[in-house]
């Protein structure tokens, strides 16, 4: 991982409260394809965060265990999920033992692995069979309004892999060496927001948590004046238009 990246992936825990606050879940449809071909219900949560993603395995019934390198982002899971087994641990090194799950999911948090390093950890800990699959919660920029707030935010607060076309570009530059053939498709979802709890949102992504404080403070009153002028985001809560995308794929057998 280059340092600038690591930087990036680092700053969460800062703002893991703003974080658990204000992050979408995942389309449960999404989940549903991504562990449709998993050998049984046990399944990791890599990079599990605050524990959005947690959260939406647990309400449908799957054993779940949760790993997140932040210490700050695993007080807030506990926080919110205390009977879900959580452990600080990363991608590269994760702290469970061989063939200890039946699928290994990852939300919003494949693109910060080192998967010359974590690809093997993750066959290491999956059954036989095993699947792995990364979700990403993008805004939907084929709606008119949206794809304004994705020109006046800046890459900052949208960037690679935050809408649908730039994902499945990224997606196809992913190497998942350990693994078969990928699979990938994508899940209409929505969030309620307001105005201001949209611009909290995109406050928590990583290029925003990185900037300087007066270029922060600048770009997030840009998309805030951008919301109060459209007549779809200016007056009270809306929805804002997403889809879930999700890409899998099988273990390969061992040897």
């Amino acid at each position: 991982m280059h340092e600038s990246d690591r930087r990036l992936s680092s700053s969460f825990g800062a703002a893991a409260v703003a974080y658990a606050e204000h992050r979408p879940d995942y389309a449960q449809a999404a989940v549903h394809w991504a562990l449709d071909p998993a050998p049984g219900p046990r399944v990791l949560d890599l990079g599990a965060g605050t524990g959005k993603l947690t959260a939406t395995l647990v309400a449908l019934g799957y054993q779940v265990i949760a790993v997140e390198p932040d210490s700050a982002m695993v007080a807030q899971l506990r926080h919110a999920l205390p009977k879900v087994g959580t452990f600080l641990g990363s991608a590269e090194a994760i702290p469970l033992p061989d063939g200890c799950v039946d699928a290994v999911l990852c939300g919003n948090a494949m693109h910060w692995f080192d998967m010359d390093l974590a690809a093997p950890e993750i066959a290491r800990v999956l059954a036989p069979h095993g699947v792995l699959a990364g979700l990403w919660n993008l805004l939907d920029d084929r709606v008119d309004w949206v794809d304004g707030l994705a020109l006046i935010s800046g890459p900052a607060a949208i960037g690679p892999r935050d809408t649908p076309a730039s994902w499945r570009r990224e997606s196809a530059r992913l190497r998942l060496p350990h693994f078969g053939t990928v699979a990938t498709a994508e899940f209409p979802h929505g969030q309620r927001r307001t105005a201001d709890s949209l611009v909290a949102t995109l406050a928590t992504r990583a290029g925003m948590l990185a900037m300087p404080e007066p270029q922060r403070t600048e770009t997030l009153g840009r998309i805030r004046a951008f919301l109060a002028g459209r007549p779809e985001t200016s007056d009270g809560e809306f929805t804002l238009p997403m889809v879930t995308g999700v890409l899998r794929s099988i273990v390969l057998p061992a040897g």
